[in-house]
């Protein structure tokens, strides 16, 4: 059986819907954001993240896991992020050094996670880490869409978040290139 054929196994369920509803928000989300609607493209951001709380909140209750959810959940999660933040980043709001690492952290963690699941079938999961990683992020982006409400602060809770959350995606690198390593020798269970 190919590598990803577990994968499209049992996909059709709400979190999984709720999950490709991301995905897809992304393309509308720069739409709006790049014709100049910014508070709409704020809400739409929001919106996409509230359907992570509520996919993952509905998967665990009714028992609706899936590996399809386990892999693109996160996914969708970090394009729409990485997203709002290069429009942030363009905008003059955030600094670009801190894109390149949130980035260059995803792009591994994308291309690595992918020649792990199929060349090991290796899957390394959210950790709590990477969780407070991308609540921070989330939650530092958001705040961007308000800088005016920090004009005249040193320096505004919105970019606190991001610098924060660009340690914490560091410290969730580590762990889960730590995290890959336990797999590879069979140290911890894949």
């Amino acid at each position: 059986m190919p590598w990803y054929k577990k994968y499209l196994q049992d996909i059709w369920n709400i979190p999984n819907a709720l999950t490709v509803a991301r995905l897809l928000a992304v393309p509308v989300y720069v739409a709006v954001y790049l014709a100049g609607y910014r508070m709409a493209a704020f809400w739409i951001f929001l919106g996409a993240m509230l359907t992570d709380i509520l996919d993952g909140y509905i998967a665990r209750k009714y028992q609706l896991v899936t590996a399809f959810g386990k892999l693109m959940d996160p996914l969708a999660d970090k394009v729409m992020a990485l997203t709002v933040m290069l429009t942030r980043v363009a905008s003059g709001r955030l600094p670009l050094f801190a894109f390149g690492i949130i980035a260059g952290k995803e792009l591994f963690m994308i291309f690595g996670g992918w020649l792990l699941i199929k060349r090991k079938d290796i899957v390394v999961y959210a950790s709590p880490i990477g969780k407070a990683a991308q609540f921070v992020f989330c939650l530092g982006l958001a705040l961007t869409f308000f800088e005016a409400s920090f004009a005249g602060w040193p320096i505004g809770p919105d970019l606190v978040l991001v610098y924060l959350a660009v340690v914490l995606t560091l410290a969730a690198l580590a762990h889960y290139v730590l995290s890959a390593v336990k797999k590879l020798k069979g140290t911890e269970p894949r």
